[in-house]
């Protein structure tokens, strides 16, 4: 079988699945495991990537984009045909975060390939861990899928049981600076199954934009800042752009984390998250070191 992965999530549930070495194509920010650099890119974008840029900056270009009706993201129709994949995944979800299915359907509808388009669109926790099922179906590997379900399962009921009967600290995830936006679909779900309160989200909601008077008028012990698309030396970087604003001595302790890894991308790796979130509300004796994780203030 030959596979096309358009979304850095579903990427790792096939290489997660075991079935790395039938990847043909992925898009340009896959990068996990890292085998998933050697597999040709299939798909791009039109932002400038290379330039370090600020939030703010960064926004104006996506919002600028989005308001001209216009695509984020490049499909090479022309490396697509050559593969003649068998499942091409791919996401609706977000038009910020990767190739829209649609767009994948006209394209291939363009060049004449008739691969299966399975769009992949978790709105919560669990619907994220439904999504390695409905990865093993397409890609024959519905037994280990099942199995790896159970296991992230498994591993969210023990850290609900940890923190369970334990004071919840008021918590809000901060997925963009400048403007400000919060984290919602599944992240409400992880800060609640790692014994937190979300705040300005609930599970299931689309991420929004906020502003700084809404944000301050909340009580806050908790920020969590996991900008979409950075990883935690990214992160760290990008949050001197809110640091020093009047509003944020009321954001409590404010801890930067990898979002790419842990947080943004719906894939295995947020029940990681999960467990990361877990031990930064509720510490353990042992005082095991973060992963993935700087506490800035």
């Amino acid at each position: 079988m030959k596979i096309v992965s358009l979304l850095p999530s579903a990427t790792e549930i096939v290489f997660a699945l075991g079935a790395g070495d039938q990847l043909a194509g992925v898009s340009f920010e896959c990068d996990f495991p890292p085998a998933a650099r050697d597999v040709p890119v299939v798909s791009g974008t039109v932002l400038d990537v290379e330039t370090p840029r600020s939030a703010a900056e960064v926004d104006t270009d996506v919002s600028a984009l989005i308001a001209a009706g216009a695509s984020i993201y490049t499909v090479d129709g022309a490396r697509i045909r050559a593969i003649n994949p068998d499942v091409i995944l791919a996401q609706d979800l977000c038009r910020v975060c990767a190739v829209p299915s649609g767009e994948v359907q006209d394209a291939l509808d363009s060049i004449g390939c008739q691969a299966e388009v399975l769009s992949l669109d978790p709105a919560n926790l669990d619907e994220v861990i439904a999504c390695v099922g409905r990865v093993g179906r397409a890609i024959g590997t519905d037994a280990v899928a099942a199995a790896m379900m159970q296991d992230l399962h498994a591993r969210l009921d023990a850290v609900r049981r940890r923190v369970a009967g334990r004071a919840r600290p008021r918590v809000f995830v901060l997925e963009w600076p400048d403007p400000p936006f919060n984290a919602g679909h599944w992240v409400p779900d992880m800060v609640d199954a790692a014994g937190g309160i979300p705040v300005l989200a609930g599970a299931g909601e689309r991420s929004r934009r906020l502003d700084w008077a809404e944000i301050a008028a909340e009580s806050i012990d908790v920020t969590i800042f996991s900008p979409c698309g950075f990883d935690l030396a990214g992160a760290c970087e990008q949050a001197s752009s809110f640091l020093d604003r009047p509003e944020a001595p009321g954001l409590g302790s404010i801890v930067a984390v990898d979002a790419n890894a842990l947080f943004s991308r719906p894939g295995p790796r947020l029940v990681d998250g999960v467990e990361l979130l877990a031990e930064l509300l509720h510490p353990p004796h042992t005082g095991t070191p973060l992963q993935g994780a700087s506490v800035l203030r």
